[in-house]
């Protein structure tokens, strides 16, 4: 016989065993049993296939939510690194601000700024710039991005690798799995240029990812790099 404590405690409140999907499933089984085995009971096959249905929607809740989050989470992201780079009053500190706080702000491990020129790259002035500035000879940019292939180029960029130089990384090319990089263009009559971010951890930038803070950061920093080469 039931406790008449627990009895009385369900009867004042029974929607509590209504909300318990484990008693609701053991109540269900025990009226099976009860039923026999060769009865089928149609309602509650019917309340099994509704559970089913009700915990994806649930799952796809959950889903859409934590997505919404990172979004937003991402959005705040880009726009603290933005102000970021815009803070330096100097070509100097903006690619020092580039390769600390922004890159720290953006959670990557490195980035590179390419820049397409006739000019030697071993010139003084350049290398005083320190190792964010990459200084490539024309046509460097669309040949790194697609690979040597003859595909069409996508403003952004991501995809996971394994560089096969120290070219743009430099000492960090060897635990470089990940990379993002954006195709620059710095006006009518200027080479273009490329923005890469590079990654130890080989999920953080996915082929699969979308592209559209991305895109928009890399707006802006054409915008900035144009007031530099003006």
């Amino acid at each position: 016989m039931i406790e008449p404590d627990l009895r009385d405690r369900i009867l004042e409140k029974p929607e509590v065993i209504l909300e318990d999907r484990d008693l609701m499933r053991a109540l269900i089984a025990a009226t099976d049993r009860a039923m026999g085995s060769n009865v089928v009971d149609l309602r509650g096959i019917a309340m099994e296939r509704l559970e089913n249905r009700l915990e994806r929607l649930e799952d796809t809740h959950r889903t859409v939510i934590a997505a919404a989050y990172e979004n937003l989470a991402g959005t705040n992201q880009v726009h603290r690194a933005i102000l970021q780079m815009l803070d330096p009053l100097s070509f100097e500190d903006f690619l020092k601000s580039l390769a600390g706080e922004v890159a720290q702000t953006l959670r990557v491990d490195c980035i590179r700024l390419v820049l397409e020129s006739v000019q030697e790259a071993d010139d003084p002035a350049l290398r005083r710039l320190g190792d964010v500035l990459f200084v490539a000879e024309p046509g460097f940019v669309a040949e790194y991005v697609s690979g040597g292939r003859n595909v069409s180029l996508r403003p952004v960029t991501l995809r996971q690798t394994i560089p096969s130089s120290n070219m743009i990384y430099g000492e960090t090319a060897g635990w470089i799995r990940s990379e993002a990089l954006m195709k620059l263009d710095f006006g009518k009559g200027r080479l273009p240029g490329l923005l890469v971010m590079g990654c130890e951890d080989p999920h953080h930038f996915k082929p699969t990812h979308g592209t559209d803070l991305l895109a928009f950061f890399a707006g802006v920093f054409e915008r900035t790099m144009r007031r530099w080469l003006s």
